[in-house]
């Protein structure tokens, strides 16, 4: 018999998860102790959190951080939906993908901080181009992911499809999405936190709100503090995005868990 491996239990995990945290926390205030570091360059905990508290108090971070919210989720939403749809057509068509293979790659060469100053001078320091930044940081993980998964469902599958008749839309509903999502879902958690990254970039670039307003503000005036209340919010973020695509993720393929 085939030994089933053995799993923390989840207490265990979050204990591990929370020491950790303390002892990081710890390690931050004994440097900021020792080293005599001015508050404008390394403030300690103590500090970032009485600026966390200002910062909800007064609702800067609230309104920031729903700001910066709502790009990303667009932008996850169009980038993913593009890739998806992008993707299945390069996995059905060689020709369609010598066609966009070049400007596909081209587009990856490209650092997104080089092109984001461009996209906000020509569509407007508002909402639209960072959602359109958030959309293309996320469109390239999430379209290989589904060209991968796409081509990796068995041809007996698609055969068997075929005598009995199915459509193209009964082959893509009860087929190939459903073999394609497990690889398609990992390359959406990519795509989640990296759309964090597209929402902060279009938001240094130019903006008047979100977090990566919020850092630039503080960065000006020396408010150190606010800059890592900014950052941590902005991992906070990302975490629950990801924890909710991994959530989906579970949801979403129990039929694994059955047949294992």
């Amino acid at each position: 018999m085939e030994a089933k491996p053995v799993r923390k239990p989840p207490r265990t995990t979050l204990w591990i998860t929370l020491g950790s945290i303390l002892f990081a926390l710890l390690l931050w205030e004994l440097i900021t102790r020792l080293a005599g570091l001015p508050a404008f360059i390394l403030p300690s905990p103590g500090l970032v959190a009485q600026r966390l508290l200002k910062a909800i108090t007064d609702g800067s971070l609230l309104l920031h951080t729903s700001v910066t919210l709502a790009e990303v989720l667009l932008g996850l939403l169009a980038g993913t939906l593009a890739a998806v749809i992008v993707g299945y057509a390069v996995a059905k068509s060689r020709l369609f993908e010598r066609l966009v293979s070049p400007y596909l790659v081209a587009s990856q060469a490209i650092p997104i901080v080089a092109i984001a100053p461009l996209l906000v001078i020509w569509f407007g320091p508002g909402m639209f181009s960072k959602v359109l930044i958030c959309s293309l940081i996320v469109f390239f993980p999430v379209l290989v992911n589904t060209v991968v998964g796409v081509r990796e469902v068995p041809r007996l599958l698609h055969d068997l499809m075929g005598s009995l008749r199915a459509s193209r839309w009964q082959t893509l509903r009860l087929l190939e999405l459903p073999a394609a999502l497990p690889i398609l879902l990992g390359g959406l958690r990519i795509g989640a936190t990296l759309s964090v990254i597209g929402a902060v970039v279009g938001e240094l670039v130019g903006s008047d709100k979100g977090l990566g307003f919020l850092v630039n503000l503080a960065r000006g005036q020396y408010d150190t503090a606010l800059v890592f209340v900014a950052v941590f919010t902005l991992i906070l973020l990302a975490l629950a995005l990801y924890g909710l695509v991994a959530l989906l993720e579970k949801r979403l393929l129990t039929w694994q868990e059955v047949r294992q």
